[in-house]
């Protein structure tokens, strides 16, 4: 299932066509477990400096890795389940994102850093909270191999695709069906298409519309799901 969003020509990182992939993969039908190694590879085409992501979700009081986006994901996910410490597991615990830049650097996470340095070529990590209503059901996690990459700008930019899984998880926790899980979808998918107009209105890298579309919505202390919906209206409105 990795394949599928390169199957389907998603080899750049403009957000609206990864998005679309991903709500057409749901569409389909496909498993839950496809649809969650799909959002761990559209993270790693949207987030800058991301080359890896798992997501895991806690059953029976373990956090499982349900999804991921190659193996390397997966040997990050299973070293902090044996050290017990990092990121990942602390993200689910924690609201706000949680970020390791440089696993080489003095790290809050030592054991797991001298694993993941020992293990893989991954030097950088953050994890996302996912709730269900105000339970917590588990993390969306990325790597990077690149030290320094991941910083609170890149967090914003993720922050996106956590929502998306997050809506994914508890449709999926809910058991209900895909068209149903689609609709839930819809508002992400509303955001990457705002922010492709925002790119072709305003001649900006899909970074910078991003940034525009979250600036915005602080601004005016409107969701940003909505804010996109006012976008793509506008533009419509706009059309002869």
């Amino acid at each position: 299932m990795t394949g599928d969003l390169h199957a389907n020509g998603i080899a750049s990182t403009d957000p609206a066509t990864v998005f679309a992939a991903l709500a057409d993969i749901v569409y389909r039908g496909t498993s839950a477990d496809e649809v969650y190694s799909a959002i761990c590879v559209a993270a790693t085409l949207l987030v800058d400096g991301c080359d890896h992501a798992s997501l895991m979700v806690v059953q029976r009081g373990q956090p499982i890795t349900v999804g991921a986006s190659d193996q390397v994901a997966r040997t990050v996910d299973d070293i902090e389940r044996a050290t017990g410490e990092g990121p990942c597991l602390d993200a689910i615990e924690q609201e706000s994102a949680q970020i390791e830049p440089d696993f080489l650097s003095p790290t809050q996470w030592p054991a797991l850093a001298r694993g993941v340095v020992t293990r893989t070529p991954v030097r950088g990590a953050m994890g996302f909270r996912l709730l269900l209503g105000t339970k917590k059901v588990g993390a969306l996690n990325l790597f990077s191999d690149t030290p320094g990459a991941f910083d609170g700008t890149v967090a914003d930019r993720a922050i996106v695709i956590s929502a998306f899984a997050a809506v994914t998880v508890s449709a999926i926790a809910s058991g209900e069906e895909a068209s149903t899980l689609r609709a839930g979808l819809e508002s992400n998918r509303e955001i990457g298409k705002a922010i492709g107009l925002l790119m072709a209105t305003h001649d900006v890298s899909d970074d910078q519309a991003f940034e525009m579309l979250r600036k915005t919505s602080q601004d005016m202390n409107v969701k940003i799901a909505a804010l996109a919906r006012s976008v793509i209206e506008s533009h419509k409105r706009s059309l002869p």
